[in-house]
């Protein structure tokens, strides 16, 4: 990513996307998640996940929100980062064993701030996928982007 352009607040506009991903996730990386962050039987032992809900081993969702958050970083080449100021989470299936992660993400809105004349919010909806193409998170939250003029660089044609 050093490599990669840092885009402020000007730079980005309703309807851009960003991509990145495929990150796999293993049974022992959910396990081990689970065993620090999340201690329940579905997201520790394959026979107890057998019997619940899932019917079978899942991540935490948290955990699923943690890989997402580094895929974020991934994709978006933020000036000062990804910085997240709310929103709204959904899991609508299971992070399973053996499943490959990638996120699509959609400017919603692009707007400067009032309060804070440096910067502006951005809302972006993040859509964490698997293999298979069905979305296991669903993130729309309001991030925090720097503008241009504040960070000391130079506006004109090209800026």
């Amino acid at each position: 990513m050093a490599s990669q352009q840092r885009l402020f607040l000007e730079d980005l506009a309703e309807g851009m996307r960003f991509a990145a991903g495929p990150v796999p996730i293993e049974a022992e990386e959910i396990k081990a998640f689970a065993a620090r962050y999340d201690p329940q039987p579905f997201h520790l032992d394959e026979e107890a996940a057998r019997g619940s809900l899932f019917g079978g081993l899942a991540a935490s969702g948290w955990h699923t929100a943690a890989l997402t958050m580094r895929l974020l970083t991934e994709a978006l080449p933020f000036a000062q980062g990804v910085i997240g100021t709310g929103g709204e989470i959904n899991w609508p299936r299971p992070t399973r064993p053996g499943d490959r992660l990638r996120v699509e993400c959609e400017v919603l809105a692009v707007q400067p701030s009032r309060s804070r004349p440096a910067d502006g919010w951005v809302t972006l909806r993040t859509t964490t996928l698997n293999q298979a193409d069905e979305a296991v998170q669903v993130l729309t939250a309001r991030l925090l982007v720097p503008r241009r003029a504040a960070a000391g660089t130079v506006q004109g044609p090209g800026a």
